[in-house]
């Protein structure tokens, strides 16, 4: 009986926030089954909606989130246009055409109304509405505007027809719609299928390790696969995680100073209960976009922990395949496998071929003690060489290399600071590695380069343009461009230690040689401090 009862308060707790889940779906469905039912006595009825409707969301979500523009309808009609000619095969009158593209957004927008699902509510025993939108319109300068709505946008991520590498970035760019529209709670939902995103591609992690143990060739394939798919996404995503973060914290703000500073006139306390509770959802939000930060920057470590082991794999494998050694047992078991005797005569006959000889002719030494040299001769020619102004000695020509590197690593911390305002060396190195390779633990100017940095526990960007007081300093302003000077010019930061000892890399000529020295350095934590 407890279990029946359960199971029935489940039916009857849950059936609500199901409706609400399915509402999104609704509208595609219609217009998929009604659009062109009765437009023209079906004379469209061969044009496909649902593929219209997907077309259609896809451009709205590349156009207004990854070009960050909203959309008019003279581009729609541009979109759909190129569409109906390319997928279809439309061939009718230009007047004709542009009526049916009219009515396909206006189906799709279901003439500026909101799409109504109605469903029943056990809880409430009786009947409720939910209401979806797939595309919104502001009037800005006299002029209609269109954007895709969060609606829109979770409706097409849950289609599955986002590529792999921009499920994170579409995901943020929804979470950025709910947090701007103050549904956090929604927000929060949004943020958990990101991590879920983030920890897949963990697990994917371990699955190609594995695959680079049994099947070297595949596991190559896998490892190339998998880090194209992470660099794809990488750069995006760390400025949506930003701006994200600033978005809730903003709304943070807001919902304590309206919590502390409203007051309910009529004495029951409601409207501060409601602000409490958004107050509560927006600190889960954070809480969990906390947990995804982390959960990627894990990601970054262990992307990079899995380069150098792939590359330790494949360099093994590879010294196998170049072995200069026959190994007779294995190929006789092989022939022995395959039962076929004829095959020793691949083992056999190299040791029967007749062995060549190679012998120095008597009438050769005779030629050479009857060679007679050139008696004459001839005196070198010194020619007067001109001065050249622009010559640079080896010093300086390598002092010129080693200022370059510096002020480039500089510009990539700045730039990681100015993103996540504090970075670990853990971090930057990971940073480092995925934007040069792992050769950048080879390059002695990059253990130089922490070195010097570690000189200082602050640095200013404005007065070190006004006065260099270390060699790192001049080397940084001499060799950054005029851009750079200007984008980080506000730039300030500080250094600290931590306790744990970091290996970097081999520190030698030879850095796969096992003799060679490691470099070990003390963790370093950047952060940015607000001028």
């Amino acid at each position: 009986m407890a279990l029946k009862h359960v199971m029935i308060n489940d039916i009857i707790s849950e059936h609500s926030a199901r409706m609400q889940n399915l509402k999104k779906y609704y509208p595609f469905f219609v217009l998929s089954e009604t659009t062109f039912v009765q437009y023209k006595e079906g004379k469209y009825g061969f044009l496909d909606m649902g593929y219209i409707t997907m077309a259609s969301l896809r451009f709205l979500i590349n156009e207004n989130n990854f070009h960050e523009k909203d959309i008019t309808y003279e581009e729609y009609e541009n979109f759909m246009s190129e569409l109906l000619h390319r997928d279809f095969d439309l061939d009718e009158p230009k007047e004709e055409e542009k009526q049916l593209i009219l009515h396909i957004f206006d189906k799709l927008k279901n003439d500026g109304r909101a799409f109504e699902f109605r469903f029943y509510n056990p809880d409430t025993k009786s009947s409720q509405i939910a209401r979806v939108k797939l595309i919104d319109s502001r009037i800005e300068n006299g002029q209609v505007l269109y954007t895709i709505t969060a609606e829109g946008i979770e409706f097409y991520l849950d289609t599955k027809e986002v590529k792999d590498e921009s499920k994170i970035n579409v995901s943020q760019l929804l979470l950025e719609k709910m947090i701007t529209s103050n549904n956090f709670k929604g927000g929060i939902d949004v943020v958990k299928r990101i991590n879920a995103q983030v920890i897949k591609l963990k697990a994917e992690k371990e699955n190609v390790l594995k695959l680079l143990g049994m099947d070297i060739f595949e596991g190559n394939k896998a490892y190339t696969e998998y880090m194209d798919t992470i660099a794809k996404w990488f750069s995006e995503e760390q400025k949506l995680f930003a701006k994200n973060k600033a978005l809730v914290d903003k709304a943070i703000k807001k919902a304590e100073f309206e919590n502390n500073q409203s007051v309910d006139p009529t004495g029951e306390g409601s409207a501060k209960l409601l602000r409490s509770k958004a107050l509560e959802e927006i600190s889960s939000l954070e809480n969990e976009l906390k947990k995804t930060i982390y959960n990627h920057s894990q990601l970054i470590s262990e992307t990079v922990e899995l380069s150098q082991m792939a590359d330790k794999i494949i360099g093994q494998a590879k010294l196998r395949k170049l072995r200069p050694v026959f190994d007779f047992r294995q190929s006789l078991v092989n022939i022995m496998k395959q039962d076929n005797p004829a095959l020793m005569a691949h083992v056999v006959m190299p040791l029967f071929a007749p062995r060549l000889e190679k012998t120095f002719s008597i009438k050769s030494i005779d030629n050479m003690l009857t060679l007679k040299s050139e008696d004459k001769q001839q005196g070198e020619k010194v020619e007067k060489a001109s001065l050249d102004l622009d010559f640079k000695y080896e010093d300086e020509i390598l002092d010129e290399k080693i200022s370059h590197n510096f002020a480039m690593l500089f510009v990539q911390l700045l730039d990681q600071l100015k993103k996540w305002n504090k970075v670990s060396i853990k971090e930057l190195n990971g940073i480092l590695e995925i934007k040069f390779s792992k050769d950048i633990y080879e390059n002695r100017d990059y253990y130089a380069f922490l070195v010097h940095l570690a000189g200082k526990r602050e640095y200013s960007m404005k007065q070190m343009l006004v006065k260099q007081d270390t060699m790192l300093e001049e080397m940084v302003v001499s060799h950054m461009t005029e851009d750079e000077k200007a984008e980080f010019e506000s730039m300030e930061f500080t250094l600290t230690f931590g306790t744990e000892e970091i290996e970097l890399g081999a520190l030698g000529d030879n850095p796969g040689d096992a003799r060679s020295d490691r470099f070990v350095v003390t963790d370093m934590y950047f952060e940015r401090r607000q001028g």
